[in-house]
C-alpha cells in the first residue's frame, strides 16, 4: 500500500518526539532517584552538584617537568 509522503512525514515526526519524550522522562526519573539517595543518605541533592564539563579549569593541576 502506497502512502502519501506527508502521511510518512507525520509519523516518523510523531516518532521522533516520542523518543525525545522517553529520554526526557527517562532522565528525569534518574535525577529525582539520585537526588532521593542522597537526601536520604544525609548528603547534598546530586542536582546542585558541579557538572563535569569540556573545559579545562582555570586552576593549576600540577607542575610537569619539562623535557
Amino acid at each position: 500500500m502506497m502512502m502519501h509522503p506527508d502521511v510518512l512525514s507525520v509519523l516518523a515526526n510523531a516518532r521522533h518526539r516520542e523518543l525525545i519524550a522517553e529520554a526526557d522522562q527517562r532522565r528525569l526519573l534518574n535525577l529525582a532517584r539520585k537526588a532521593r539517595v542522597a537526601r536520604r543518605a544525609g548528603k547534598a541533592s546530586p542536582a546542585r552538584e558541579r557538572l563535569p564539563g569540556t573545559l579545562a579549569s582555570c586552576e593549576p593541576a600540577g607542575v610537569v617537568p619539562a623535557r
